[in-house]
């Protein structure tokens, strides 16, 4: 009851403007960012997930009828093919090459262990690719002592402030339901992210609402059980930059050229991923309407009465059996069993499905034959060497550029907050002492840099050590212990050469 009249003054309140009240979160006066950017991310959620409506369509009946739309989903095999491609779990990543950095070599591998961030990051890059966005937002586990790693995708994402190379400023938001009184009410948690006088900032506010298109009047944090333990405000002095890492795709936000929010690989090609649908939908329905029918006369399935007053049919078929399809006639009167079945064309929607995703590959920047379509295997991934100079290759190095730039900063992040918490207390590294070494084995063939890297060995252009690392995805430990295991074989094979060792100058 008492919870009842609380929630009934802040109404009044915010009815008179003396309590914060959002319709949307773009409504708040911290967020300066468009309705329509959000109602974009929606359109790409929607092709992302493949939920569309059911078609409606008129039968032979003029009825009015209604069946399940069929998507493929093209957006989701094409936003997983190109995580694929630029991350894997086989990626390496380290922290300065000396004693200097050593232990915060340890923390950061400790700590992406912890959170799985691998698999995570792999994860979470399709969403990124689809949506337009991603933000990494470490924290300090208070329990636990360690620092955790939480992911936020494009629609909760509402930059504050962004200058020409990055946002340093930023909106998270998190809704939550729940029942009260037999009510369904919503929850949403505001997280800002400041520079305030010098000092980085945190402020947390939570909003309530009974109606889930309205964000609601904003109440005290303790008001849910989940952030009851929650601080209004935080400030971190010790960090340099901001304490969440917000990645984007590659490529200009043609859709609102003054946004600092980015834009999905396939938000320009949307017209493109209908079609598809669209097609893959009536092939589905032709493949069904063309199923077998046979026009029989119907006094072949009616019923006789016979000396006894029994039914008898003169004729039986299965009755699961859908082929027999009743018309009126008599067999006796020259009406013959007639097959109805029509010829489902087939080879059109394959051909016209594979025009569609040849230009799907052309605006999302893959190479041409990535995707087709055959009617026995449905939709194929081309599994061909992609060789440097592909479409493929070029739109990858183009998002590893993005990638490498938000994977160090996050470690910087992580670093800086936990010495904040003295979780931590080695140095902060800068960009250039962090090494990531993306696995290219992904989109090149091993056999062409097996001979790229033996006739560049032999032209005294790449070391030994180089090569293996390269060609083999081993560390500098590894590469130096295969190379003394050669060496150690060679006097037993004179017609062998001897593998130069580090000794001999070859690095």
């Amino acid at each position: 009851m008492f919870d009842r009249i609380k929630n009934l003054f802040r109404k009044a309140g915010a009815e008179l403007g003396m309590v914060n009240s959002l319709t949307k979160i773009v409504d708040h006066p911290k967020i300066n960012v468009e309705q329509s950017e959000y109602d974009r991310i929606a359109k790409s959620l929607q092709y992302f997930e493949g939920k569309f409506d059911d078609v409606k369509y008129y039968n032979s009946d003029h009825e009015l009828k209604k069946r399940p739309y069929m998507s493929i989903n093209m957006m989701k095999v094409v936003a997983k093919r190109m995580a694929s491609l630029l991350y894997n779990e086989q990626c390496r990543i380290i922290v300065g090459n000396d004693e200097k950095f050593k232990d915060a070599n340890e923390f950061i591998q400790q700590t992406f262990s912890e959170n799985d961030f691998n698999k995570n990051f792999e994860r979470y890059l399709e969403s990124d690719l689809a949506l337009g966005g991603l933000v990494i937002r470490p924290y300090f586990d208070v329990g636990q002592k360690k620092i955790k790693l939480s992911w936020c995708q494009a629609p909760t994402i509402y930059p504050l402030r962004n200058n020409t190379n990055d946002v340093s400023e930023i909106a998270i938001a998190s809704v939550n339901q729940t029942v009260e009184n037999d009510k369904v009410v919503y929850y949403t948690l505001l997280e800002f992210h400041e520079w305030v006088n010098g000092a980085y900032q945190i402020t947390n506010e939570l909003y309530r609402s009974e109606n889930k298109s309205v964000v609601g009047i904003q109440v005290p944090l303790s008001s849910y059980e989940a952030y009851k333990d929650i601080a209004p405000v935080a400030t971190l002095n010790e960090v340099t930059r901001p304490v969440f890492i917000y990645l984007k795709p590659q490529g200009f936000n043609n859709r609102n050229i003054t946004s600092p929010l980015g834009i999905g690989v396939c938000d320009n090609a949307l017209s493109t991923l209908k079609q598809i649908n669209d097609t893959f939908d009536q092939f589905n329905w032709e493949i069904k309407m063309g199923q077998r029918r046979v026009a029989v006369p119907e006094d072949l399935t009616s019923l006789a009465i016979d000396e006894r007053g029994k039914s008898q049919p003169k004729q039986v078929f299965d009755s699961n059996q859908n082929v027999f399809v009743k018309m009126r006639g008599d067999s006796e009167e020259g009406f013959k069993i007639t097959d109805m079945t029509s010829d489902i064309r087939s080879q059109a929607y394959i051909e016209a499905l594979n025009n569609a995703l040849q230009v799907l590959e052309m605006q999302v920047g893959l190479t041409a034959g990535t995707f087709s379509f055959d009617a026995k295997g449905g939709l194929k991934t081309a599994t061909e060497v992609v060789s440097e100079n592909s479409m493929t290759q070029q739109t990858r190095s183009s998002q590893l550029t993005m990638i490498d730039r938000a994977i160090k900063e996050l470690i910087i992040s992580i670093l800086e907050l936990a010495k904040a918490y003295e979780a931590y207390n080695g140095d902060i590294p800068t960009m250039g002492d962090i090494s990531i070494d993306f696995d290219d084995g992904v989109v090149t063939d091993k056999q062409q840099q097996l001979n790229f890297f033996t006739q560049a060995k032999q032209a005294g252009f790449a070391s030994t050590k180089l090569a293996i690392k390269k060609v083999f995805g081993y560390t500098d430990d590894q590469a130096e212990d295969l190379i003394k295991e050669i060496n150690a074989e060679v006097p037993n094979e004179p017609s062998v050469a001897r593998v130069p060792s580090f000794e001999d100058g070859d690095e």
